[in-house]
């Protein structure tokens, strides 16, 4: 297990400790449908937790590739959820993951991924050389999209599959402290449960595939127990549409029945 390299942090008070535990609670009341609100919601209490402008949420998998010549050892992004991102920060990214593709990723990429498959909360200064503050990149990727400093949380699924979330302050705050990494270290730290679930649900690293955005919408409302009539009606598709898509779906997760999708959810498999 991997920590900053801050000072050490106080004791969580418990105020925040309760908050905590009652976040734990309320991710739990989510149904197996809710995945992406429930995401969402954890990053919106973590920002809170922490006074962070911005938060990241990243689905990161290993594939198979000849480690010694590709600098991010097999690991690419393949998800990303947002909470107060500003509007060109999607294209930001996209340009740091095209530069990954091409062999070319930022220093603090390349640390994070060093550390991959163990889990670990980062402070931006773990993963950046001195003068990287000075440099494109920082400007490029947090200047420009209003981030000062960061936290990272590097969650392992399984081998193949991480997540890694993101918290930002903005260039108007204090750069975040020990206790800061401590209460996301607590946060985040117990949910292996709640990731394993966000992956089922985004098909990443456990389908053959990611699903498309219509193949969400149907499996949300398998999910939630909808007849095929009534995912069709509630997606606005034919029944034979809803039902290819339902074929579809089973086939990128390896089964052959509604009963058998569900087992997965419910950790049966």
């Amino acid at each position: 297990m991997q920590f900053s390299s801050l000072e050490p942090a106080t004791p969580t008070d418990p105020e925040t400790l309760a908050r905590i535990t009652r976040l734990w609670d309320e991710l739990a009341d989510f149904s197996a449908s809710q995945f992406q609100e429930s995401r969402d919601h954890l990053l919106r209490t973590l920002c809170d937790l922490i006074d962070a402008e911005q938060a990241d949420w990243i689905g990161v998998v290993r594939f198979a590739t000849d480690v010694d010549k590709d600098p991010m050892r097999g690991w690419r992004p393949r998800s990303v959820s947002a909470h107060n991102h500003r509007p060109d920060a999607r294209q930001a990214m996209k340009q740091a993951f095209d530069e990954m593709e091409q062999g070319e990723p930022d220093i603090t990429t390349l640390r994070n991924v060093a550390q991959a498959g163990q889990y670990r909360v980062l402070h931006l200064k773990d993963l950046a050389t001195p003068d990287w503050f000075e440099s494109e990149n920082y400007k490029r990727f947090y200047l420009d999209l209003g981030r000062k400093d960061s936290i990272w949380a590097g969650i392992p699924i399984n081998d193949e599959v991480e997540v890694q979330i993101g918290l930002h302050r903005g260039p108007e705050q204090e750069a975040f402290s020990a206790r800061d990494m401590q209460i996301v270290s607590q946060t985040v730290r117990g949910l292996k449960w709640f990731y394993r679930l966000q992956m089922l649900g985004e098909g990443i690293g456990i389908a053959s595939a990611p699903l498309t955005p219509t193949e969400h919408a149907v499996l949300g409302g398998v999910l939630q127990g909808m007849s095929e009539k009534e995912v069709a009606i509630a997606n606005d598709q034919s029944p034979h549409t809803t039902h290819d898509h339902i074929k579809s779906i089973y086939r990128k997760y390896g089964v052959s029945s509604r009963t058998a999708l569900m087992a997965l959810w419910l950790g049966r498999t």
